[in-house]
């Protein structure tokens, strides 16, 4: 089964034929969808997608760019709003210290805000990582230690330590079309190294669209391109690629019943 696990479909890059690139997934065999909330002021959005679609789902967060316009975020709120139908996930959140478009405590603050919502509701917490490691790592290894949840590094690209730890806590990872550019040798290496029972796919798009799409707005059909690259750099056929990402998908996200027929 072809699986995308982030998807952002409400973004207005799709406003003028969401329903076509929705479509042309399906064509290409993409059977679920995760669509991912990266502010509570469109989760109205995300949410209507799943509820509208029986192949999309939803998760329910706030990523870090945009934490500095919910430092009052309570993990109550979280969880009241994961409590709705089809919402699958906490995320997309975290840290990323490459734009600072808000600052790192606050960041911070609002990521473990994300982390107790995850353990309070028992969904896997989607997260977001750039040029943050030594943080990330003591922040994910603190909470670790004051109770379990189940999380995902999403779009892994940080370093081969960081992905040591992360793995260690128990991670999944999920491999984006970064994977396809020339220029990713380190990301390929560290994806060669993680755990052959916790790694799933994902396109991220509108962005990252991978080789030969690359330069182009991306969509859930590419995802087979990733793929495609990750049974390459782990020695897979196809076929095991899928099997094996379809598995460790419905491992984390434990509420997406299994497609009828699938």
């Amino acid at each position: 089964m072809i699986i995308d696990s982030h998807v952002n479909l409400h973004a207005p890059q799709f406003d003028e034929d969401r329903d076509a690139v929705i479509a042309r997934a399906r064509a290409a065999g993409v059977r679920l969808m995760v669509e991912i909330s990266d502010r509570l002021a469109t989760f109205e959005a995300t949410h209507g997608l799943a509820m509208a679609h029986d192949d999309i789902w939803a998760t329910v967060g706030v990523h870090p760019h945009e934490a500095r316009h919910y430092e009052d975020l309570t993990a109550e709120r979280l969880v009241e709003l994961a409590g709705r139908p089809k919402v699958v996930g906490v995320g997309e959140c975290g840290l990323d210290f490459h734009y600072d478009l808000s600052p790192r405590e606050v960041q911070a603050r609002v990521f473990r805000t994300h982390i107790e919502a995850a353990r309070r509701t028992g969904l896997p917490l989607v997260v977001h990582t750039r040029e943050a490691d030594d943080v990330m790592a003591g922040i994910l290894e603190e909470e670790q230690a004051r109770g379990p949840f189940r999380f995902l590094m999403h779009c892994y690209t940080s370093g081969a330590e960081l992905a040591e730890k992360a793995a260690e806590l128990g991670a999944w990872f999920s491999v984006s079309g970064i994977a396809t550019f020339k220029a990713a040798g380190e990301v390929r290496e560290i994806i060669a190294a993680m755990p052959a029972d916790r790694i799933i796919v994902e396109t991220d798009c509108p962005y990252l669209a991978p080789v030969p799409h690359r330069g182009r707005r991306n969509e859930p059909a590419y995802v087979t391109h990733v793929l495609d690259k990750l049974a390459e750099i782990r020695g897979w056929s196809r076929h095991e690629a899928e099997a094996r990402t379809t598995d460790a998908f419905f491992a984390l996200f434990d509420r997406i019943p299994w497609p009828e027929g699938a």
